[in-house]
Formats: structure tokens, C-alpha cells, sequence
């Protein structure tokens, strides 16, 4: 298990939610903070205030040059890179069984934010990842999934296949790029977030069927991102983290 200090993390959409709750908890371990959204400008300053040892930028990940330009802008202000978190991602609510809804502007959208995203920050930070990492102490790359990715359901077939795409792209890049760069993923359930404050029905769900009986809370997953970022051996995990729904 590795220290976190002195060593610097890349959030994706880390202004609120889950996001948020990451960088707060890496920040306590002492790590410096990359905090990234598309618009929230104010909350990235509020929440960079709040870490102390943290910047905010702005970026439009269906803009490729703006992603790109994000890992430049983090390792220019920080230094360097050890950690990228991909939790930035979309949905689309669409019943399965309406297949014409599901049009080929929103696949493209979906894939774009959700898979090519991750992909291109991943191949633009590879070089600052791998100067990082040390004899037996690996770099790190964690994609936030969702459990949709690993069982049939999901807010749209759109949403759930892009990722499936990302749990798969995990386990491609962690024999690609090990042993300098370790890449893991965790697909949560319901996690109560603001965004989900109305999903009454999926609350339903979870109450009634998970051996948990509950949503997680943001801070449940931001601890197992912790987990994996300290560890120095995990690679090509896609960890369900969804209170035990996918059992039932």
C-alpha cells in the first residue's frame, strides 16, 4: 500500500455527487486534486477552497481538443499525474422495448462522454502516468461503470452498452498498460445522490430486493476508489458495488 501525498488525482465530473465525494476523500489521504466539470463553475471553486491543495478547469468532454487539453492543464498546474478517476458519464432514459427512440444521435452522444472520453484522457495522460509510477508502485486509473454495464437493465440499452464498452475498455487497457499503470473499475447500483432524488422507483428497488436494503451513499464508493488508488497490485476488476442487488 502506497502513500498518497505528494502524489496528484484527476477527477472527471468531481463537482458534485459521487465526483465530489472522491476528491474529499483522496484529499484527506493528502493527495492534490484535479476537480473537472462541464459548467459547474462555481461549485469547482467552492470545492477547491474547501480541499485547499486542488485546482478546478473546465471542459466539454464531447470536445476532443478540451479533453485533451484537461490532462495538460492538470499536469502544467500540479506537476504531474498519478491518478485518473473517469467518473464524468450521461444516461439517457429510453424503455428497452422502445428501440426506435433509441436514435443513433443518442448512442453517439452516450459513447462519446462515456467511453471515447476515458479513452482519449487515458491515451493523452499514458506518458505523464508512466513517468509516475516507481519500481512496485504502479499508477492508477479507476473508471466509475455502473452495474448496468453488468447486468441486463439499465435507464436505456444506449446506457448500459456504453458501459458494458467501459467495464471491457478496463480490461483491455489493464493488460495494455501494466505493470507502470494499473486500470480497475467500479459499477455502482443507486447511489443517492442529488441526481437521483427522484428515482422513487429505482429507491423502491433497492429497498425491497438488495440484501442491503438501501442506495449506496456517494462516500461508500469514493472508499473504494481510495482502496483501489492504494493499492500497489489490483488490475482489471470491474467491481459491483450495487448493495447486492445483482445476487437477487
Amino acid at each position: 500500500m502506497q502513500s498518497f501525498s505528494n502524489r496528484v488525482a484527476l477527477i472527471t465530473g468531481s463537482t458534485s455527487g459521487i465526483g465530489a465525494s472522491i476528491a474529499k476523500r483522496l484529499a484527506r489521504e493528502g493527495m492534490s486534486i484535479a476537480i473537472h466539470s462541464k459548467s459547474s463553475v462555481k461549485a469547482g471553486a467552492v470545492l477547491v477552497e474547501e480541499l485547499g491543495n486542488a485546482s478546478y478547469f473546465q471542459a466539454d468532454l464531447t470536445n476532443e481538443r478540451e479533453t485533451r487539453q484537461l490532462i495538460h492543464s492538470a499536469i502544467e498546474q500540479h506537476g504531474r499525474l498519478d491518478v485518473i478517476v473517469n467518473n464524468a458519464g450521461i444516461s439517457e432514459v429510453i424503455p428497452h422495448t422502445a428501440l426506435k427512440q433509441a436514435t443513433s444521435e443518442i448512442w453517439e452522444k452516450l459513447y462519446k462522454v462515456n467511453v471515447i472520453a476515458p479513452w482519449i484522457l487515458i491515451a493523452e495522460a499514458e506518458s505523464a502516468l508512466r513517468q509516475s509510477a516507481t519500481e512496485g508502485h504502479p499508477s492508477c486509473i479507476v473508471n466509475i461503470s455502473s452495474h448496468a454495464g453488468v447486468r441486463p437493465k439499465g435507464a436505456s440499452i444506449p446506457y448500459s452498452v456504453s458501459k458494458a464498452a467501459l467495464n471491457h475498455l478496463t480490461r483491455l487497457l489493464a493488460v495494455t498498460l501494466a505493470p507502470a499503470i494499473r486500470v480497475n473499475a467500479i459499477a455502482p447500483g443507486l447511489v443517492e445522490t442529488p441526481m437521483t432524488e427522484q428515482w422513487d422507483a429505482a429507491r423502491e428497488i433497492w429497498q425491497n430486493h438488495a440484501p442491503m436494503r438501501r442506495a449506496a451513499k456517494p462516500e461508500e464508493i469514493a472508499d473504494i476508489v481510495a482502496m483501489l488508488v492504494a493499492s500497489d497490485y489490483i488490475t482489471g476488476e470491474v467491481i459491483v458495488a450495487d448493495g447486492g442487488l445483482n445476487l437477487t
